[in-house]
């Protein structure tokens, strides 16, 4: 009401502003790209000053039948240490599986740390996963700004919405995975989801630990330091690589600044996937333009997400966008709730932020920057796999929409920039 946004505020104070590595220099950037590249990697260290490493490897892992044996099987194989962030870990038989494959790892003398969100983790007034997690002996357990209501209703929007899992500091999977079984009932229409996770390795682990040693520090006001800060430099691939952390400790919004300069600076190609689809006017206008430019722009969102609210507010852009040739495609149930973005075949940003405001201002979030040809056209393939089973979104449907939808989807449209 008088202006401030009290929000960003109380985040600010809650959280130190994360720590940047100078390990490299600032010169390495990825090399033999265009110009407009380059001075787009130029413009992503002014937003955020963390230098890419190289020689990693990426490996994309669809839903958890897929992620959750690979994430389980190297939890059981750790030596000293696993860290696991998520923004919503939820008690079934699913998770079950990676409850044992903890007390597996901590016989084997491993330090596990398990760091879950007070909101996402919150079933009817009590994070029934909290209990089975801290009856496990040797887990170390901590909650993000735990709901203790009425202390802390100002900070009911300031969640922890990354997923982190890192093992020995030489393995991480990284991403917009939850753990839920939810992730495992691909076929069943209305309560499972799709998803797609990363299991990465590399130096850029490095960056992903320092992340999650910030948030464990402000959790549990005591000192940490992953054991990928021991580790020397390994060469798992050719994937140059930085991790983007976003949040309303940051002044600058940086997942949104990247997202703004990466659809800017596109020549041909953007993609986008992502499971809410409710930007500010700035991207809008940004989408708009790269379209007037002669850029291709893909955009796959789920016809039906898990908030119908969300639906109605985002299709009163729908309009503005396909008149300018963007392609909008809804996938059908279940749920995809995959966050893939690809500039040009080549520049890819994935991770836990959606394309709406409480990602870009609200939440604690994190990405990775990556340029990868060979990534990009294995993720392209998945992304195409999605369009050929989605509705495309025409212009004479988004003109011939009855009116009382309309206003209806315009006036949410406005109520939910930060729902």
């Amino acid at each position: 009401m008088l202006g401030i946004n009290r929000v960003k505020r109380k985040g600010t104070r809650l959280k130190k502003k994360s720590t940047v590595s100078e390990k490299y220099p600032t010169e390495n950037a990825p090399k033999n790209l265009p110009e407009n590249y380059r001075q787009f990697i130029t413009f992503g260290y002014n937003v955020y000053p963390q230098n890419f490493v190289f020689g990693n490897s990426i490996e994309p892992l669809q839903n958890g039948f897929e992620a959750y044996p690979e994430m389980i099987k190297t939890i059981q194989n750790a030596k000293k240490e696993i860290l696991v962030s998520s923004y919503i870990f939820d008690c079934d038989s699913e998770t079950d599986k990676f409850l044992e494959a903890f007390k597996t790892a901590i016989k084997n003398g491993v330090a596990v740390k398990v760091l879950i969100d007070g909101i996402g983790t919150l079933k009817v007034f009590h994070r029934s996963i909290e209990k089975k997690l801290v009856r496990i002996k040797g887990l170390e357990c901590r909650v993000f700004l735990p709901p203790y209501i009425p202390v802390s209703i100002p900070f009911v929007n300031l969640r922890n919405h990354r997923k982190i899992m890192i093992i020995d500091g030489e393995t991480a999977f990284f991403g917009g995975m939850n753990l839920s079984k939810k992730n495992v009932l691909i076929y069943d229409l209305k309560n499972g989801i799709l998803d797609i996770t990363f299991k990465i390795k590399g130096s850029v682990i490095d960056q992903i630990a320092e992340v999650f040693r910030n948030d464990w520090e402000f959790a549990t006001g005591k000192k940490f330091q992953p054991l990928s800060k021991c580790l020397s430099d390994t060469e798992a691939g050719t994937i140059p690589a930085r991790i983007i952390p976003d949040g309303p400790d940051n002044k600058s919004g940086t997942i949104e600044l990247i997202t703004h300069g990466a659809i800017n600076t596109a020549a041909k190609k953007i993609l986008i996937v992502t499971p809410y689809f409710l930007p500010e006017n700035n991207i809008l206008t940004a989408l708009e333009m790269a379209a007037m430019r002669g850029v291709d722009i893909d955009i796959i969102i789920p016809d039906k997400s898990d908030y119908v609210f969300i639906d109605w507010a985002a299709k009163s852009n729908f309009l503005r966008l396909v008149k300018n040739g963007i392609k909008i495609y809804r996938t059908p149930r279940p749920l995809d709730h995959s966050k893939i973005f690809i500039v040009d075949s080549e520049w890819i940003f994935i991770g836990s932020a959606n394309w709406d405001v409480r990602s870009f201002k609200l939440n604690f979030e994190s990405n990775i920057e990556i340029f990868s040809k060979n990534l990009a056209k294995e993720l392209t393939d998945i992304v195409e796999s999605k369009k050929r089973k989605a509705k495309f979104t025409t212009c004479h449907e988004c003109k011939t929409l009855p009116l009382l939808k309309r206003i209806r989807n315009s006036a949410y449209r406005l109520l939910t920039p930060y729902g």
